[in-house]
């Protein structure tokens, strides 16, 4: 079996995830440890083809299993190995592998030091249920749980393998960097997938694959093209025996797509927005401060999620009403005269919040989130602007419904036009 976005050149071993908990399927919580063990397996040269959910179920879970491993070479399992009567992973696979689950002495007498330790520590009683994560089969081995009291399982089947590990994501993460991976690196050596991830904003998906319809059908690399609220993403993918070989590989391929798209490209790999406009920021010795309406501060949200952004960054206000405008310095007239939805607002708030919280640099976004016109301005309708004190900048955009994509997407223009702005200055 072969991965490529594009094709199927790139031949590699076929991993399955099969995320396990009735939690996933009703929404209750969201399936991190897939997203998280996707992007583990391509550095292993291990490729990813499916990804299935299903419930606390033990013949929906057996089936999914058989299912997995008629088509894949590996199977990660994620959940179902606690205590309680509704974790089935254990007893799905001791099922479909045909075998008698029993209690390993070694794995009690760790098992009961973790959960005295743990019990004590909580001033809880342990209960007896909790004894069914020191349960194997014969063909299964132990992985060890450093974070919490289930441990794994590893089942191989005519030359497949099925690797069990925890529901929290923390005890998953944890199980697979320091147990599972090492594994799989040295029982399955070979070629490794590597990846580039470039990372442009301001086109269209159609208009870039245009652009860069050259490379679109190189085998090794591959190239995908993703859209995303930060812009396009292209994500070069090498075949190779090593990194330093699959660099190589990507080195030309990655020159020419950025010869081509040139300023349409702001970032590569672990990049974002705020970190690229935080780092021009910090270089040029200013600090940034942000008046709100529409997003709801959502602007200073993402600023904040990056860690060091209070090198840069010297507080966000949100002010919803135009009362709250004017209280930070917004000139009533600016309202009265010109509307609160419009670019001479935007300016005035942009101004305010620059003198108010004493920062180089000022952003004011004001708009339409809906579901109703304001002031005869459509919904979607957004005008941000820029200042530093010397020159301002302003800019409108449209953005479509529903409001949580509306205001998402203001506020990453808000972040891009402050990129084009530093580097006017």
């Amino acid at each position: 079996m072969c991965v490529s976005v594009r094709d199927d050149k790139i031949c590699l071993m076929r991993a399955e995830i099969i995320s396990i908990g009735t939690e996933l399927l009703m929404g209750q919580i969201t399936d991190t440890n897939a997203a998280f063990l996707s992007s583990q397996l391509p550095s292993l040269g291990i490729g990813l083809y499916w990804v299935t959910q299903v419930g606390d179920n033990q013949g929906r879970i057996v089936e999914a299993l058989e299912r997995g491993l008629g088509r894949s070479d590996i199977i990660l399992t994620t959940g179902g190995l606690g205590p309680t009567e509704d974790d089935l992973t254990r007893e799905s696979i001791a099922k479909f592998m045909g075998e008698e689950m029993y209690r390993d002495p070694e794995l009690l007498i760790w098992l009961q030091g973790v959960m005295q330790n743990n019990f004590r520590n909580t001033n809880r009683q342990m209960t007896s249920n909790n004894f069914k994560q020191a349960n194997l089969i014969p063909s299964a081995k132990a992985i060890p749980n450093d974070r919490g009291t289930a441990p794994g399982w590893m089942v191989e089947k005519n030359g497949k393998m099925i690797i069990s590990m925890p529901g929290p994501p923390s005890e998953m993460t944890n199980m697979w960097q320091r147990h599972v991976r090492p594994m799989l690196a040295q029982k399955f050596p070979g070629d490794i997938l590597v990846s580039r991830f470039i990372k442009a904003y301001g086109l269209g998906e159609s208009a870039l694959d245009a652009m860069i319809e050259e490379y679109l059908h190189s085998n090794n690399p591959s190239i995908g093209v993703y859209t995303r609220p930060d812009g396009i993403m292209m994500r070069l993918t090498a075949k190779a025996p090593d990194e330093a070989a699959g660099r190589e590989i990507l080195a030309p391929v990655e020159a020419g797509i950025q010869r081509i798209l040139q300023d349409y490209v702001w970032g590569f790999d672990d990049d974002t927005i705020v970190s690229v406009v935080g780092k021009e920021l910090k270089a040029k010795g200013m600090t940034l401060a942000t008046m709100e309406s529409c997003t709801g501060g959502l602007l200073a949200s993402h600023i904040t999620d990056t860690a060091g952004s209070s090198d840069f960054f010297k507080g966000g206000l949100v002010t919803y009403t135009n009362e709250i405008k004017t209280s930070f310095g917004v000139d009533p007239s600016i309202i009265e005269t010109k509307g609160a939805i419009s670019p001479e607002t935007a300016e005035a708030m942009a101004k305010a919040v620059r003198l108010r919280l004493h920062s180089s640099i000022g952003i004011g976004i004001t708009g339409v989130a809906g579901p109703d016109p304001i002031e005869g301005k459509p919904v979607g309708e957004v005008h941000l602007a820029i200042s530093d004190g010397i020159r301002s900048a302003t800019f409108m955009g449209k953005y479509r419904p529903p409001r949580a994509d509306l205001k998402s997407r203001a506020a990453y223009a808000a972040l891009f036009n402050l990129r084009a702005f530093l580097k006017q200055s």
